[in-house]
């Protein structure tokens, strides 16, 4: 399973790099996971939007779903040149909405899932954790069937004890970090030190950090969190267009 990150901001895009968005490949399928600012034009170089074979959205805050229109226009306007009929896109009913409106006519379907229940995206099986956020967002736990490799997700939260059980056993973590570690006030995101320390406490071995804040030096992100994860973890922090295997 190859994991390439297309953007790694929260809230929104910065010197040249988008929001949350990534994609992971098995073999020819492709799943591109949350679809954020920026997305389509970082997908655009490495690999042709119409072949891909599905999109997981996490949550529907505009940093993880800023290019989904304009993703369903290509779908539509580049009908002659899909790699199928339609491309599904998975996403939480939660917010029906938002849901709804992952079904554009004739080019893009919305697909539900249950955050309570595994599902099956081609060479992928997901399972979800509801995570501490705003408005509803489930983090997705994702091993590839044939080899059992697994990336966990944490999508957008705040800590809570229970990611810790979720993330256990997991090969890498790709970990929602927007604030260091001396972030006052409230925080629906992980500090350096708290996805370290879930890092640690889950016995990964290899941490990523993204969802990352603007301002500030990402070298001390990381020496944050490194700290806070030991010697036995090894943290990085993510950039546009890094390739990671597991």
């Amino acid at each position: 399973m190859q994991l390439r990150v297309l953007g790694c901001y929260g809230g929104y895009p910065h010197n040249g790099v988008g929001t949350s968005s990534y994609l992971l490949t098995s073999g020819d399928f492709h799943l591109l996971l949350d679809c954020g600012s920026g997305a389509l034009l970082a997908l655009e170089k490495v690999l042709d939007p119409l072949q891909l074979n599905a999109v997981l959205l996490t949550h529907y805050h505009h940093d993880h779903t800023a290019d989904v229109g304009v993703l369903q226009y290509e779908w539509q306007l580049g009908s002659t040149q899909r790699s199928q009929a339609e491309l599904p896109i998975y996403g939480h009913t939660a917010d029906p909405l938002n849901f709804g409106a992952l079904t554009w006519p004739h080019a893009t379907i919305g697909r539900p899932y249950d955050p309570t229940q595994p599902i099956q995206i081609g060479p992928f099986t997901i399972t979800f954790l509801a995570t501490h956020h705003p408005v509803p967002a489930y983090a997705p736990r994702i091993t590839e069937t044939a080899t059992g490799a697994t990336l966990a997700f944490t999508a957008d939260t705040a800590a809570f004890s229970g990611l810790t059980t979720w993330a256990t056993g997991a090969d890498v973590l790709l970990a929602d970090t927007n604030f260091f570690a001396d972030h006052q006030g409230t925080a629906w995101h992980l500090t350096s030190t708290q996805a370290g320390k879930l890092a640690q406490q889950a016995g990964v071995s290899r941490l990523l950090l993204t969802h990352l804040p603007q301002v500030g030096d990402l070298q001390q992100l990381k020496a944050e969190a490194q700290s806070a994860a030991g010697t036995g973890t090894r943290v990085e922090v993510v950039q546009a267009g890094s390739i990671y295997n597991t």
